[in-house]
C-alpha cells in the first residue's frame, strides 16, 4: 500500500507523517508532495518518498498520485491569506487532486477538513449529519472553501472518500496555542474553543485512513473538554484581561463538536482528553 500525503510541511502534516511512517507495516510506503526539496529531506530520512511539486499544478498532481493506493489531503491555506488563495488551495486544488486520484485508480481518499464548516452553533454539540450553516464569528473563505471541497469530493464516483473534521489543533511546539489569544482576548470569559492535540489528531486520521467499510463517512476529531477564554490565558501564562468578564458569549455552542461517531465506529479515545492533561504531560 502506497499512501500519498499532501500538506506534509504544515503544522498538522509534519507531525502526522512521522507517525504514519512509524506505524507502517511491511509493504506499506508513504509518499509526500512538497514544494521545497529541503523541506522534504526530513521525511526522506524517515523513509518517505518525496515528490516535488505544487498542489495547484496538474502535472505535479499526476506524478504525485501515480501508483498510489490512498491519499490523505492535509494541505490547507487559511489564516492571513487572501480569500482567492484560500479557495484556490482548499477547494479547487483539493477537488483537482480528487479527480487526479480517481483517474489514477486510487482506492481511498481522506479529505482533512475543519469543524468550522458547520458555521453557526446549534445549541448542542455539532454532529457529522449537521448541514453547513454559514455564519458565526469564525466564518469566512476558509470554512466556506473546505465545505465546498467536501461536497465535491464526496460526490466522486468509484472512489472511497472519507472526511475528517479537525478542531483547533495544538501541542508539540505548535504556535497555535499562543496564537489563540488574538481571538480569546476579545471573547467573553466563558467562551469556549474546542481543541485537539496533535497526537490525537494523528491517531484520528490514522483510524479514518485504515478503517474498512466507512466510505462516504465524515468524522469529527477533537478532545473531551473545550477550553474557555480564561483557560487559554492561563495555559499561555498570560494575565487575564479584566474586560473578559464584562462580555457575553453570543453563541455558546459555536465550534463544539460531538465525537460520538468516531468513538463508536473507530474506537477513538483521546490520549490527551484536555489541554490541561497535555500541559501536565509536558507536550504543549
Amino acid at each position: 500500500m502506497l499512501t500519498l500525503v499532501t500538506g506534509s510541511t504544515g503544522q498538522v502534516g509534519r507531525r502526522f507523517v512521522p507517525r504514519l511512517l512509524a506505524q507502517a507495516r511491511a509493504g506499506e510506503r508513504v509518499r509526500v508532495l512538497v514544494r521545497d526539496e529541503a523541506r522534504g529531506e526530513p521525511f526522506a530520512e524517515l523513509g518517505a518518498e518525496v515528490v516535488l511539486g505544487d498542489l495547484r499544478d496538474e502535472d505535479a498532481l499526476g506524478k504525485a498520485v501515480s501508483g498510489v493506493d490512498a491519499v490523505v489531503n492535509v494541505a490547507a491555506s487559511f489564516r492571513g491569506v487572501p480569500d482567492e488563495e484560500a479557495r484556490a488551495v482548499n477547494r479547487d486544488a483539493a477537488v483537482a487532486l480528487g479527480h487526479a486520484a480517481q483517474a489514477s485508480g486510487v482506492r481511498r481518499f481522506v479529505q482533512v477538513s475543519t469543524g468550522l464548516v458547520y458555521g453557526a452553533g446549534r445549541g448542542r454539540p455539532l454532529t457529522e449529519d449537521d448541514e453547513s450553516r454559514p455564519g458565526g464569528a469564525m466564518w469566512g473563505a476558509y470554512p466556506e472553501s473546505k465545505a465546498a471541497a467536501e461536497r465535491e469530493l464526496l460526490a466522486l464516483d468509484g472512489m472511497d472518500v472519507r472526511v475528517a473534521r479537525l478542531p483547533f489543533v495544538y501541542g508539540e511546539g505548535d504556535p497555535h496555542l499562543a496564537n489563540s489569544l488574538q481571538w480569546a482576548a476579545h471573547w467573553a470569559s466563558n467562551q469556549r474553543l474546542h481543541m485537539g492535540h496533535h497526537a490525537d489528531v494523528a491517531q484520528g486520521l490514522l483510524r479514518v485512513l485504515h478503517a474498512p467499510g466507512v466510505a462516504g463517512r465524515v468524522y469529527n476529531i477533537a478532545d473531551d473538554a473545550p477550553v474557555t477564554a480564561v483557560e487559554l490565558h492561563l495555559l499561555n501564562g498570560v494575565e487575564i484581561p479584566a474586560e473578559l468578564v464584562q462580555r457575553t458569549d453570543p453563541d455558546p455552542w459555536l465550534g463544539i463538536m460531538s465525537t460520538e461517531r468516531i468513538r463508536r465506529e473507530l474506537g477513538y479515545r483521546p490520549l490527551f482528553p484536555t489541554a490541561w492533561s497535555a500541559r501536565d504531560a509536558g507536550v504543549l
